[in-house]
C-alpha cells in the first residue's frame, strides 16, 4: 500500500486557488467582486471556504481572473487551459526564447488585467 495521501478534494483546493489567482492579478476582494459581478462578501466567503460558489458564479470568477474553472477546482494545474498548437499566435510565441516569452507574457497580462486605477 502506498503511504501517499490522495489529492485534496476540489472543495478543499478552491479557496486557495481563488485567493492565489486573485493575488497574482493584483486584485483585492472588492475589485474581483466588481469584475465578476458578485458581492465582496461572497468573495470573502469563497476564499475562507465557508461558502461554495454555484456553477454560474464559478464561471464568473474564472472569467474575471482569466483562469479555467478546472484550475479553480483543482482538476488542472494549468490555469489557462490548453493552448491550441494550430493557432498562429501560439506558434509565434513558441519561437521566442524564454526571456522574450516572459516579456510577452507580462505585456499580455498588463493588457488583459490593467490596474483598476488606470495606471
Amino acid at each position: 500500500m502506498s503511504s501517499s495521501s490522495p489529492p485534496p478534494a476540489p472543495s478543499a483546493v478552491f479557496p486557495d486557488r481563488l485567493k492565489s489567482a486573485r493575488d497574482l492579478r493584483g486584485l483585492n476582494q472588492d475589485q474581483l467582486a466588481k469584475r465578476s459581478g458578485l458581492q465582496g462578501s461572497a468573495i470573502s466567503h469563497f476564499e475562507t471556504g465557508t461558502r461554495k460558489p454555484s456553477f454560474d458564479n464559478l464561471r464568473r470568477l474564472a472569467d474575471a481572473l482569466g483562469v479555467t474553472t478546472d484550475y479553480l477546482l483543482g482538476r488542472s494545474d494549468d490555469p489557462e487551459g490548453y493552448a491550441v498548437p494550430s493557432d498562429p499566435l501560439y506558434r509565434d510565441v513558441q519561437r521566442l526564447n524564454k526571456k522574450n516569452r516572459d516579456l510577452a507574457s507580462q505585456i499580455i497580462r498588463s493588457l488583459a488585467f490593467p490596474s483598476e486605477d488606470g495606471n
